[in-house]
């Protein structure tokens, strides 16, 4: 990591954004947002990397977790992790390669491949998560109340955007 700057970049962006262009809250938000994003990004990378996965590796296996029957069609997955299906078929692959995963045909519709987690899959995704949990995902800094507040903020902002209906 960086040395920290002696001065907080954002706050001296919003306010020339200010005297410049005009307010600037929402700038100031946005790349707020884009910067913690780099730093969780950072802190998760570091903690699975030891795992031998990435975020969407593990979210993959934690998603076929939750599953009743620990196998889902690869397409349900896509439309669950909100991914293109060439994205679900990488990750599967990797998956797949490192023994965390296996694909097995749908019993009622030959169309269909599930993808079924291991028993390695299980153990790896059970330590990786202990990796994360330890770091908090990464996301350092917030009271249990406040990570709430943001958490009911950012799902605002993604009802708002159609991410999902309720």
């Amino acid at each position: 990591m960086n040395r920290p700057l002696p001065f907080d970049p954002i706050a001296r962006a919003a306010q020339l954004w200010e005297d410049r262009i005009g307010p600037s809250g929402t700038m100031a938000a946005v790349t707020g947002i884009m910067r913690v994003q780099q730093i969780i990004q950072s802190a998760v990378d570091g903690a699975l990397k030891p795992h031998g996965l990435t975020f969407a590796r593990y979210e993959a296996l934690v998603l076929l977790t939750f599953a009743r029957r620990a196998s889902l069609p690869m397409r349900v997955m896509g439309e669950r992790l909100q991914l293109h299906p060439t994205s679900v078929t990488n990750i599967v692959d990797r998956l797949e390669k490192d023994g965390l995963v296996k694909r097995v045909p749908h019993p009622t519709d030959r169309r269909t491949t599930l993808v079924e987690i291991t028993e390695e899959g299980r153990a790896r995704r059970a330590v990786a998560t202990k990796a994360v949990t330890a770091i908090d995902f990464g996301l350092v800094g917030l009271t249990a109340k406040q990570t709430e507040t943001l958490t009911d903020l950012l799902t605002k902002v993604r009802r708002t955007a159609g991410d999902f209906d309720d």
